[in-house]
């Protein structure tokens, strides 16, 4: 079981990550010469002064309304925007961000700084991923390994938090494109979900939607952005929340564009639609029989939501695990998300048997558009173990 979970593992980053995966830190640009990210996190341009742990202004902080899970983690998240330059937000759910844009963020556990990692974008498709390490005295912090550094520090009695490797960084951001999974206009949005799992207070200097807006930051200007503000479709709070933690925790990778599209499970929000029944992440899991069966269920009963059943949910019954063969994320974690599955649990329990059914009107119940159909070969090699189904 172990040799065949390591052989799907690599088969899953390397599905990820083919077209742009490097093995060390060091990219190419492809109008210019190898781009090496800085030996020090105090060169990188985030701190005016890191031994006193004062921010540089140009760097802005900011605060995605959907945080991803990241084992209890205190994160702290900051951009730069070269002066003068726009986003192109052509596109609301794919911007595209100027040459020069850095993005850091910065992992805490205990109290203390562990790591911060680092998303530079150095050409107009060409991006280093770096990740930095804080040493004991927390005055500096390292360029780590490209490979990165497993069980570095314990976060948990028995549980260790690993330093990401760049393989491990693009498996996420390079799904399809170089993405900023945490900086988007649902991300931003001033219409914040209260029940957000995990969400953190805005404070007074955090860039929002209508920050890039006024600041003249969107090209075009989007003022539709500010006066609709970007929302998850959904009349009830909790599926608002677990359509939203989804969509930030399990969309980069589970999408109609990604190398797992062709397992019909698309998590990913889409801006305009207008209520949670038309939603792909519904019509693909409510109902939809899994091929990952739950240990112990009845054969031909496990869905990948099941409604009125947890027990039955393969999609909960994955994000509880923690085995390398089942659980999901499968990377980035150690610790399953005790808030978000209670919350999904009682979703699943409560609110999808109402949802998935026909309303009076006479709208049909949720059908499986993504019904388990065969699959393209090498695709069940791909996701064997690694993507929730």
């Amino acid at each position: 079981m172990r040799a065949s979970t390591t052989l799907a593992t690599l088969s899953f980053i390397a599905a990820i990550s083919a077209s742009t995966l490097r093995p060390t830190a060091i990219l190419r640009a492809s109008d210019g010469p190898a781009v090496r990210p800085p030996a020090r996190l105090s060169e990188t341009g985030l701190y005016a002064d890191i031994g006193a742990g004062r921010i540089d202004p140009a760097n802005r902080p900011y605060s995605p309304q959907y945080p991803l899970w990241s084992d209890g983690a205190r994160k702290s998240r900051w951009v730069y925007l070269p002066p003068g330059s726009t986003i192109d937000a052509r596109d609301t759910d794919a911007w595209v961000f100027p040459a020069g844009t850095k993005f850091w963020k910065e992992f805490s556990f205990g109290g203390r700084k562990v790591e911060t990692r680092l998303l530079w974008k150095v050409g107009d498709e060409t991006w280093v991923f770096a990740t930095y390490v804080w040493n004991e005295a927390q005055t500096e912090a390292d360029l780590a390994p490209g490979t990165g550094l497993s069980r570095h520090v314990e976060i948990a009695p028995g549980k260790r938090h690993s330093i990401p490797g760049v393989s491990d960084c693009r498996a996420c951001h390079d799904s399809r494109r170089t993405e900023v999974l945490g900086f988007t206009a649902l991300q931003l949005s001033t219409d914040r979900d209260p029940g957000a799992p995990h969400a953190e207070p805005l404070s007074r200097d955090m860039v929002t939607l209508r920050t890039l807006v006024e600041e003249g930051r969107l090209s075009p200007a989007r003022r539709d952005l500010v006066e609709r503000p970007p929302r998850i479709p959904a009349d009830e709070p909790r599926t608002r929340s677990v359509l939203g933690y989804l969509a930030a925790n399990c969309g980069s990778c589970h999408s109609t564009a990604s190398p797992l599209a062709p397992l019909g499970l698309h998590l990913q929000h889409v801006s305009g639609t207008t209520d949670a029944r038309s939603t792909a992440a519904l019509r693909t899991t409510v109902d939809v029989e899994s091929r990952y069966v739950i240990p112990g269920s009845a054969p031909q009963t496990t869905r990948r939501l099941a409604p009125g059943a947890p027990e039955l949910s393969a999609l909960l019954h994955r994000m509880r695990s923690r085995r390398p063969a089942s659980q999901m994320p499968p990377l980035g974690t150690v610790l399953p998300d005790e808030e978000a599955i209670a919350l999904l649990a009682r979703w699943i329990a409560e609110d999808l048997p109402r949802l998935s059914a026909g309303s009076a009107s006479g709208t049909p119940p949720l059908a499986a558009d993504a019904a388990d159909r065969p699959l393209p070969r090498g695709t069940a090699r791909i996701a064997r173990g690694r993507a929730s189904r």
